[in-house]
């Protein structure tokens, strides 16, 4: 299980890509998707069925001839994610209908402390495998923040990105509405840019997705449905345009970057309000990132006639 439809759409098909020498057979539950498709998935008997609790447990109830009543390994994927309570009744339910006598495998970069969720997964002696004791980022990540007033924020995001042309890069937003948005103004000022975000139907956010791997696009703005566990070849960079409330999607946000040895950037906008938020994330991280300052002198002319535009758009 994932908490993602993107996400489990890419571990499926690394399960399909690894076990077709020997005929494995995986079928995909999740929303978004015409049900009866994965009707007839199911039908085929697979091997391994990877899926979003909410789907996973609608075809429990609905589908018929369709149980885990002889599942013998249970992997959650991002688990501290799964086992908060915007899942947690869905969890809770396929719990009950799988059996007892099961492995159960919990992943996630940043793991969940809390003992009482994680005995919500019915895990008996456990053990415990970890890289590191602490939240980290990888050493070739290159981190760095400005401090900008909230009101110019466009105006220093238009300056970076004009200074990384050719750049792969993901940008990060609070909201689904700021992702149109953005997206909308950095296609006005003659950015290739692309927005996904949990509002948009599974065809358009795949759709987007795979244009973005395609680099037919160079830009992705993306709320957190984007944050957990996607591999994306050749992502450069990565910004925080909204700094997360939560400083452990931070950790996520910026993986998406300096991938699998590779070398990467991640950039921080930090407004007057949020700046307790990112000094959470330095702590968390044990780490303090460098600041950025915009000292050259056509960054300065830059800043100066970009202001009164957006100014201008916003008054209007």
């Amino acid at each position: 299980m994932s908490p993602t439809r993107e996400l489990a759409i890419q571990i499926a098909e690394q399960f399909e890509a690894l076990g077709s020498a020997i005929g494995l057979v995986c079928s995909v539950l999740v929303g978004g998707v015409d049900r009866m498709q994965q009707v007839l998935s199911i039908a085929k008997r697979p091997h391994i069925v990877v899926g979003t609790p909410g789907r996973l447990l609608d075809h429990l109830k609905d589908t018929k001839g369709f149980s885990l009543t002889k599942v013998k390994y249970l992997v959650l994927d991002e688990a501290d994610k799964l086992l908060n309570l915007e899942f947690k009744e869905s969890l809770d339910d396929i719990l009950k209908v799988i059996p007892k006598e099961r492995r159960t495998y919990l992943f996630s970069a940043t793991m969940t402390k809390k003992v009482s969720k994680l005995q919500r997964a019915c895990l008996r002696n456990p053990v415990k495998v970890e890289v590191s004791s602490k939240y980290s980022t990888v050493d070739t990540l290159k981190q760095e923040w400005y401090f900008v007033p909230a009101d110019y924020k466009d105006c220093y995001l238009v300056h970076v990105l004009n200074e990384l042309p050719g750049s792969m890069i993901m940008i990060f937003v609070r909201t689904c509405e700021s992702t149109r948005l953005l997206a909308l103004t950095l296609r006005n000022l003659g950015f290739k840019a692309l927005s996904i975000s949990g509002q948009m139907s599974q065809d358009k956010r795949l759709g987007a997705l795979n244009k973005f791997k395609a680099k037919d696009f160079n830009i992705l703005i993306c709320t957190d449905v984007a944050s957990r566990g996607l591999d994306i070849q050749g992502v450069d960079v990565v910004m925080n345009y909204d700094i997360p409330m939560n400083s452990k999607d931070y950790v996520h946000r910026v993986g998406r970057t300096a991938r699998a040895g590779q070398s990467g950037y991640a950039v921080s906008f930090v407004n007057q309000y949020e700046a307790e938020w990112f000094k959470l994330i330095e702590q968390l991280l044990g780490n303090s990132f460098p600041r950025c300052l915009c000292h050259r002198t056509h960054s300065w002319r830059f800043l100066s006639e970009a202001v009164p535009y957006f100014c201008r758009k916003g008054n209007s």
